[in-house]
Order: structure tokens, then sequence, then C-alpha cells
């Protein structure tokens, strides 16, 4: 079965994941009408609010993913919220198939003792502070001298060297001015980051790790004796490259001796976190367990507890994904129920409904991974495109790109378009250029409103 009208296909979320889709759907060889909404009034997901701000070569990506909504194929439907402006009833009304690209954006929990005294805090929220998100408050609580992470991955990092780092050292990124404001006035001396498991278990990849050994009067200390090796991590350090890159250069911190700088990262290997110890309500201390693989790269408690005065903990034990109401959730997974993409409810195929990117596998894997993803979703669109024609539930009527417009206008909506987008990044860049920076100056949501959309005021 084939139909002379275009496929109407509406993706959510305008990061990697959905931007990616996008692209392959439009190349797949079908004629499609493609619409991407966005919650928030700027595209671009996690690599816009999830990566640190000095960290502009993988910002870059943007720059790949602007050139897709850029091209005028596809339709991006910023500040439009399903759940609130858009039902999925809606959505079913105007599209003949939606994918769902949401991401992760919380925080997994860690269910130990004292985790939600104040003072601890979910490395989420913390990214999405220092990165200037709109959910996020404008302050910060940074009055802690000591701090713990827990967890090895680059997450981790991040948040460690821009703890660690001076302002000055990160002045001239896009950091939004509330936040360098925050860091500036942070007496931070030391940075404890805690893994569980062994060296050649961590999750950070070369390139970041070799970077925190870089960063001005920081010092990056590591204790040998967390240097166990069993039978799968000398395996994993013969055989892996990244794996092998990683342990060289922990190995070769051994060697180092500190600087005096006045600063310091601790890097703790074979300690899982058992208690955060508090007093009057606030974080103390943490209690730690020595722990000891097991000769397969895990590892097992043994017992031996030590302590640690800080006073602000943070957990970047993983993302987790948000739940959609109306939509199967796998909660052990934090991801929309889906076999190859396709929504399933109790193993059956929702009709119409498709998912990618975090929400789709989990929050693991790079934006490489992300890509593999949508061509694996897209794929299964395609073989279905015959069944959506034939069940989709949108009506004649409301097939027309123009009518959901119609729709939002009158529920009130202010949507933002490529063209408002451009204009805002436009103004964040002379704000950057003007103040020295290296790319952008990142404004928040209400100044971002009032640049977007006061020129969709204008056009009215």
């Amino acid at each position: 079965m084939t139909s002379e009208r275009p496929l109407r296909v509406a993706i959510i979320g305008a990061g990697p994941a959905g931007t990616y889709a996008a692209d392959i759907l439009s190349k797949s060889g079908i004629s499609t009408s493609i619409d991407i909404i966005e919650r928030l009034p700027a595209p671009f997901g996690l690599v816009r609010y999830g990566v640190a701000p000095d960290h502009p070569r993988i910002k870059q990506i943007i720059v790949a993913l602007a050139n897709v909504l850029g091209r005028g194929d596809i339709r991006l439907l910023a500040n439009v919220n399903v759940g609130t402006d858009l039902t999925l009833e809606d959505l079913q009304e105007h599209y003949d198939a939606v994918i769902f690209a949401t991401g992760a954006f919380k925080d997994s929990d860690l269910n130990i003792p004292g985790i939600d005294l104040e003072g601890s805090y979910g490395a989420a929220d913390f990214v999405s502070w220092f990165d200037g998100h709109p959910d996020v408050p404008r302050t910060w609580p940074l009055d802690a001298k000591e701090i713990a992470i827990f967890g090895v991955g680059n997450v981790a990092l991040d948040i460690a060297r821009v703890l660690a780092k001076h302002p000055k050292d990160i002045a001239v990124t896009e950091i939004p001015d509330n936040v360098l404001e925050g860091l500036s006035a942070s007496p931070v001396t030391d940075v404890h980051v805690f893994g569980r498991r062994g060296p050649a278990q961590v999750k950070f990849s070369p390139l970041e790790l070799r970077e925190l050994g870089h960063v001005p009067d920081v010092d990056v200390i590591v204790y040998p004796e967390d240097y166990e090796f069993d039978e799968a991590s000398i395996d994993a350090a013969e055989n892996n490259k990244q794996t092998k890159q990683v342990v060289k250069t922990l190995t070769d911190w051994t060697l180092k001796e500190p600087s005096g700088a006045s600063r310091r990262i601790h890097l703790h290997f074979l300690q899982s976190p058992h208690e955060v110890l508090g007093e009057d309500g606030k974080v103390v201390a943490v209690r730690m367990e020595r722990t000891e693989l097991q000769g397969d790269g895990n590892v097992k408690g043994t017992g031996e507890f030590i302590d640690y005065p800080v006073q602000a903990v943070y957990r970047a034990v993983g993302y987790y994904g948000t739940e959609i109401e109306g939509l199967p959730f796998d909660h052990s997974k934090g991801t929309i129920a889906n076999e190859g993409g396709r929504v399933v409810d109790g193993g059956d195929v929702v009709p119409g409904f498709y998912t990618t990117g975090w929400i789709k596998r989990g929050p693991v894997g790079l934006i490489g991974h992300t890509k593999s993803d949508a061509q694996e979703t897209i794929a299964n669109l395609v073989e279905d495109v015959d069944r959506l024609y034939a069940e989709s539930k949108a009506g004649a009527e409301q097939l027309s790109p123009d009518n959901l417009l119609h729709l939002l206008k009158e529920r009130g909506v202010p949507v933002v378009q490529w063209h408002d987008w451009e204009l805002l990044d436009a103004h964040e860049r002379a704000l950057g250029e003007a103040d020295g920076r290296e790319r952008i100056k990142v404004v928040p949501r209400e100044e971002m409103t009032d640049i977007a959309l006061g020129r969709l005021k204008q056009q009215a």
C-alpha cells in the first residue's frame, strides 16, 4: 500500500537522538513531513545542557545538529511541552507516527543512609545548573571546602573539574554569569572522587582523564593502595585500548609528587559508599567501605570502613528517564518500554509510537550509539509505513503542517521556530564575543523567551 501524501511524523525532543532520527528519516526514501517538538526554547538537549562549559570540543556537535535543523525540510517547534501544551491524543490526531526522544535528565537513586541530608545533591541537577538549564534555580550552595563525588564516569570528572577549577580559568567559556559568580565564591580545597571497583573498571574516557591533569593550580592525587588488578582487570588493560590508556594515565599519576597546588582532586578506587554522615541535618562526612576484586572485575565488601570529612556529596551514579503519562514505562531501566524502538505495552506493539536515544536504551553509551539507535528505530518505522498509513488516527483535515500551529496558537503557546532560534543564537554569540568568551554566553530562560518570542510577537 502507498499514499500520495507525505507521512506526518512528530519527534519529541530536539537533542542528538531526535535530530539524528529526523535526519535519517528524511533520507529514508519515503515521503515525509517531520516536526521536531522541543519542551525548552532552545534545541540540542544534553549537548547544550549536559556538557561542561569548558568542553567546546564536545559542544561542536551542535554545529552538525544545527546543519540538520537549519536545512528547511525539518520543522522545529520549540517551547512546546508534551503533557501540558499537547496531549498524546493531540499527537495521534495530527501525526501518523510519533518518535519519543526525550532522553534522561533525572539522577538515579542511591539508597544509602544519609543520602537525603542537606548538602547531598544529584549530579544531573548540578550539571544542569552550571550549564544554565532553564528548569533549575539560578543559585547553588557552594559553601563546602571538602566534597565527595560518588561515581567514576565522565560526569563525575566534569563535576570534579568544574568544582576545583579556578574561576579565572573557566571564565572565557560559555559559562553563565550566575554560575561564574557562584564558583568564584566557593571555598573548595579538596574534591574526592570515589569508585567502588578498581582502576581498570572506571568509565572515564582517556581524553577526559588526561585533561584533568592539566587544570592549573589543581593537583590530582591517587593512592597506591587503591591499585589492585585481578585477572579480568589485567585482561582489560591488555586488550582494550581505552582501558589501557586510562590505566596508564592513572598509574603514571602514582609516580608523580603533588606540586603543592591550592586545590586537589583525589581519585579513590575500591571504596563503596556505605553512609553519608550528618550533624544537625547537614553532611559532615562520608563513610566508605573498602572493597576487593573477585577475579571477574566485580567486587565485594571487606568490612573495613574509612570516614572522610566532607561538607557536600554529589552522586554521579547515572541518569534516569522521565515517565510520560500514557506511555508504558520500564521502571527497572528508566525507559519507555520498547522492542527495537517500537513502543510496546505488555509485549504488544502500540501503533504509531516509537522511541530512540537514552529513553529507548537507558543512559549508557556515547553520541555515536545514539545515531545507531536512531537507525534501528527508523528502519522499523519504514518497515511499518504501510500499516502506519492504514491505521493512522489523524484526520485528513488535521494533517496539514499548519494545523498544529493553529492549535498551539489557540492555546496561547508561544512557539519558537528555527528562525526565532537563530535570532536568539546570534544574540548569545554577540554577548559571548563582547565578553571575550570562546563561543556563546548562555542566557537564562526568561531572557531567551524575551529575545526569541519578542520576534514572534512582532510578526503576529
